[in-house]
This record gives C-alpha cells, structure tokens and sequence, in this order.
C-alpha cells in the first residue's frame, strides 16, 4: 500500500485546464486537483474518416475506458489523415483527448482545428523556435494545453554524452532536458504546459521526476516508459508511482502495459485507490483458485471485472472458489459468489441468499447486483 501524501516534501504546481470546449468535460491537472488517469491508443485513426463503423466502434471503446475511470485518452498522430481522424473522434466524445505530434508541427495545428484538448509535443524534435511558436500560439488562442514529453532514449546529444562520460546520472540528464523545454515555454509567455519524464528504469523515473519537481510548479505526468507486459509493468509503475505519489509528486498518471487500454486504467485505478487518491466503485475480492476449485473464478471475473469497474457505488464484491471458505473470507462483501458440485451459492455480508445451478450463475448474480446497485 502506498504511503498516502502524509507529507508533501515539494511545492504545489500550477493547475492546468484540459477540455472544457464544445462540450468536452474540462480537467484541470495539478494544483489542488484530483490526480488523474491517463491511457493510449494503441491502433492507427487514419482511416476513421472515411470508415464510420470503425469511427463508431472507437466512440463506444471510449465511453467504455470513460466508464473505467479514464480521464484523459492520447492518441498518435504520425500523419495529416490521423490528424483529421482524431479531430473527427473528438467532436463526438467528452473525453478529453491529446494529440501525440512528433517532429511535424503541421499536424499540431491540423489538430487543433477541431476539439483536441491538449498538444503533446517535444520542441527538440519539431524543429527550430519559430515552428515551436507557431504550436503555442495556436494554443493559447484556442486554450489548448501542451504536453512536454522527455524519455530517457531521446535525451539531448550534449547531456547524452555526459551521461555517457559518467559526468552525469541519465535521470539527471532526463530533469535537465525537461527543464530545457519547459524554459522554451517561460520565454513564449505560455503557462498552460504539463512535463513527462519517462524511463523504463524505476529508479531513473523517480529521480528524474523528484529533481524537475524541486525546482519547477510544472505539473507533473509521471509514469514508467516500455514497463513491459501485464505483470512487470503493473510492478514497475505502483514501485514508482507509491514513491513519487507520497511525495506530492504526480498530477496525471498513465500505467504503460504492452496490454490493453482497459488493463492501464485499472491498474491505474487500482494504484490510485491503494493511495488512498481515488476513492468510491467496486473493489473485487477474489481468490487465487487450489486443488479445492470448486468455481471458475478467473472465467467469472474475466466476464465481470469490466461491468464492475464500472459501477460507482462503493462497494465490495467477492468471488470465491469453493463454497468452504467463499463464505467466511467474504464475509465482509456486499455480494459473493462462490460455488461446487455444480451449484452456486450467492451471499450477501456472509450470508447465503440463493443456491443455484451453475449454468444460471450469471443471471442470478446479476439480479443481486442489479438490486444492490440500485438500493
């Protein structure tokens, strides 16, 4: 469990607005403000234009993550028909979406025609300062917030070098570039800018982010780059987010898995709420299965884990593997379901409801859950 923000050994940052316009929710990042939950994309937009079942299908995933506790989506933009994809995409959701630009600044300001609600971007690689202010004036005039983004592969070749010479760490040299950047925004007068600084190194990431927050009010999102699959990238990020996150340092997260979407917000929900930073919805119990396996518990909470999620009510739901301890370990959940021989039990504060056939164990679990969602 983390050790909640007990103490906040750094400066409050600024808050910066992301969305509010045409209908799309406004967040503010930073400040006093709830730390938010950021996903990526992971398919190309290119085609949603002319293709609107694939436009649709996107729109419906959207409210689906919405409903998973995502607040914030970014897409890649590698070329101008993902720029009107996305810009198409954002005129149909609330969801606050950033635009991902790298090395073309045309496709900033493609974006930026339609409701993109903040500007990812690394001045290093859109070129020289003219193309750069061309981003942020088109930025201010629509109150579209930027996104500096540095990772530890993409470092400057000066401070590269260092770190190479051993005359500097790389999460150092990651503060450094960041701090470059950000000074770009200082002398162009805009203040509306979130700074990433990414390793997929856990202690680099934190370092890198504890130096940049002792001398900056930037707000901050924090995660860890290339963290890898479900399992060590889960691992990766709730080490570094549990460190920085105590210290008052992150303001948006995103949990970068080689998963899906779904799996980085819940993961980032689940990090969250172990923080004690997100509170309300459900929070599932369930056993890890033995020899005594009397139920599928992993099918059941494959099935279900979305649908939960989803609910806000604050409630606990436990699934059991066998009917001789689902009871008593889940006596403490609003509902249970745990089963054998066939049959289900389901079981409400420990106790038992209804038995019955484990062919009809969806249906009547979703009556008690219909019922006690909208008790």
């Amino acid at each position: 469990m983390c050790f909640f923000r007990v103490m906040n050994m750094f400066k409050e940052t600024r808050a910066v607005g992301i969305g509010g316009h045409n209908g799309i929710k406004k967040i503010f990042v930073g400040g006093p403000n709830p730390v938010t939950i950021q996903t990526m994309w992971k398919e190309g937009i290119a085609d949603v234009v002319s293709d609107t079942d694939k436009l649709d299908s996107i729109l419906r995933r959207i409210n689906a993550l919405k409903s998973l506790g995502c607040d914030i989506i970014r897409f890649a933009v590698p070329d101008m028909e993902s720029a009107k994809g996305l810009c198409a995409i954002a005129s149909r959701t609330d969801v606050p979406l950033v635009a991902d630009i790298h090395f073309d600044y045309r496709l900033a300001l493609e974006c930026l025609k339609g409701d993109v609600s903040a500007i990812r971007i690394n001045p290093g690689n859109i070129g020289n300062e003219d193309r750069v202010r061309a981003v942020v004036d088109a930025c201010g005039e629509k109150k579209v917030a930027i996104r500096i983004g540095v990772n530890s592969g993409s470092l400057p070749k000066d401070l590269a070098s260092s770190v190479e010479a051993g005359s500097i760490s790389r999460a150092k040299a990651i503060a450094q570039a960041a701090v470059r950047e950000a000074e770009i925004f200082d002398r162009l007068a805009f203040r509306d800018v979130v700074v990433s600084m990414k390793s997929s190194d856990v202690q680099e990431t934190i370092e890198a982010n504890e130096a940049f927050a002792s001398q900056s009010d930037i707000p901050l999102h924090i995660g860890v780059t290339e963290a890898g699959p479900l399992i060590s990238g889960v691992v990766k990020s709730t080490l570094a987010f549990s460190r920085l996150l105590s210290e008052g340092i992150g303001a948006t997260i995103r949990v970068s898995l080689s998963s899906s979407p779904e799996n980085e917000v819940m993961a980032g929900r689940e990090i969250l709420r172990e923080c004690g930073l997100r509170q309300g919805g459900v929070t599932i119990v369930s056993c890890p299965r033995c020899g005594r396996l009397g139920f599928d518990v992993h099918s059941f909470v494959d099935r279900w884990q979305g649908e939960l999620y989803a609910i806000k009510k604050p409630l606990v739901i436990a699934v059991m593997g066998c009917v001789v301890n689902g009871p008593g370990e889940g006596k403490h959940a609003d509902l249970g379901i745990a089963g054998g021989g066939g049959k289900v039990i389901i079981f409400r504060k420990g106790q038992v409801v209804r038995t019955v056939d484990e062919k009809d164990a969806d249906a009547e679990f979703r009556k008690e859950l219909d019922a006690l969602v909208g008790s």
